[in-house]
């Protein structure tokens, strides 16, 4: 029963491209979640463990949104063109380290929703071509997924499965740094070799406004950047008191919107709309991840949890580098078939779960998990919630990609980010076992 309410899901969910809300098929399905064995204190018990992260994220899409309408994210673009003096190649680089920067405190679902779109404008002022628009997009693309491993709230995958395990937030950074250094550096190398040449070599600057004419609202840009360069401490302080993740996004969003919408001083006429960044939320996909939990776990409670932590006891009998490739691995599939979201949770209760491995063993399996559920859910357009909204934009944006084309691109890029990233885990966590 659980599988045929999963490829009837699944069906409603393709069914998106014909025009049905991506939601609705996972709604569909989650209605059906108590067949599959979950009762509602269940329910209760998943909203609960998924709440912060949920939060979280929708209190940065704010943020984003609101320096998006101030005009802080095209400002921003149109120096990088600036600093690129004319030269294609170094604004690739630019473009792809700033978008990777972002991340970091942003979610890479952030900077897909807000860093894609003023990149796409100004690449057509610049009249670089299609081939190159391309090439830019694309890159942005991978390199903020393989930047948003570096901290538990750069990606709800982190922060969902730190915050499930109970994990010290200090010690996934120390981990996850050179692995995060890898996949940058691999993601870095790989799509230069495919792209460089699509890529312009010059650019006329000519073409281009000056930088501080895109900035709406200047009181909104100015303490916008004091809050995103106070983000990473207050995440810190979180981390030392055993706060949730989610209040610091919290309390800059409403500090953001305080101001974007001048509640003081109350005699000032606001810039921004404040309306308008609230219907610019993606709720729709953000609802499909959502309810996307609630159905994978049901099928978990059917039995595939028990399956999912079957192959990761055998697994970990054959080593730890082999381990911490098969269960990146074992992530990367999952999440293209159930996204990544759910899966990182169905997995993290897995490898719970598991019984007689060594505590380094069941370490890399965490970490790989969340290596698996970041790097390689970006090979499906359903993997990850920041390839659905990246996708979203580009149709915005005029830019339609066909799934096939993109899934062929995607698994030869993909596969070897993945493999050397799961490598330089094995080989680094053994140096932190004391």
């Amino acid at each position: 029963m659980a599988l045929l309410i999963f490829l009837f899901t699944l069906i409603l969910i393709i069914w998106q491209l014909q025009g049905l809300g991506i939601g609705l098929g996972a709604l569909t399905g989650t209605m059906f979640t108590p067949i599959s064995g979950v009762s509602f204190t269940e329910v209760l018990a998943i909203s609960a463990t998924v709440g912060n992260t949920t939060i979280t994220l929708i209190a940065l899409l704010i943020l984003c949104r609101i320096l998006e309408q101030a005009g802080f994210w095209r400002g921003l673009v149109l120096q990088l063109a600036v600093l690129g003096i004319g030269q294609g190649r170094l604004l690739f680089l630019l473009f792809a380290l700033l978008g990777a920067l972002g991340t970091i405190v942003l979610t890479n679902v952030g900077m897909a929703l807000i860093w894609i779109a003023p990149v796409m404008e100004i690449l057509v002022l610049l009249r670089l071509g299609a081939k190159t628009a391309f090439a830019f997009v694309f890159t942005v693309s991978f390199i903020t997924e393989a930047a948003s491993l570096l901290f538990p709230v750069s990606n709800p995958v982190n922060l969902l499965a730190v915050d499930y395990l109970g994990a010290s937030g200090f010690r996934y950074v120390l981990v996850m740094t050179p692995v995060t250094l890898v996949a940058i550096a691999t993601s870095l190398a790989l799509l230069w070799f495919y792209f460089h040449r699509d890529i312009r070599c010059t650019y006329d600057l000519t073409h281009l406004p000056p930088p501080h004419h895109a900035i709406r609202d200047p009181l909104v840009c100015r303490w916008g950047m004091v809050i995103l360069g106070s983000l990473p401490l207050a995440y810190w302080m979180t981390q030392e008191h055993s706060l949730p993740t989610c209040i610091v996004p919290a309390i800059a969003a409403l500090i953001l919107l305080a101001l974007a919408g001048r509640w003081f001083p109350s005699n000032t006429t606001p810039t921004i709309s404040v309306g308008k960044v609230y219907h610019d939320i993606p709720w729709q996909l953000i609802g499909f991840s959502v309810l996307m939990y609630f159905f994978v776990l049901g099928l978990g409670y059917f039995g595939m949890s028990h399956a999912i932590t079957h192959q990761l006891e055998t697994l970990s009998s054959w080593g730890l580098t082999l381990t911490a490739i098969g269960t990146g691995f074992l992530a990367t599939g999952l999440s293209n078939l159930f996204q990544n979201l759910p899966t990182v949770l169905l997995n993290a209760i897995a490898i719970s779960d598991t019984t007689g491995s060594d505590p380094a063993i069941r370490e890399v399996m965490e970490y790989a998990n969340v290596i698996g559920c970041t790097l390689g859910a970006k090979i499906t357009p359903l993997g990850s919630l920041s390839t659905l909204i990246w996708f979203k934009i580009l149709a915005r944006k005029g830019l339609r990609l066909h799934w096939f084309y993109y899934i062929r691109l995607s698994l030869i890029l993909t596969l070897p980010i993945l493999f050397l990233s799961l490598l330089s885990l094995a080989i680094w966590l053994p140096w932190l076992i004391v």
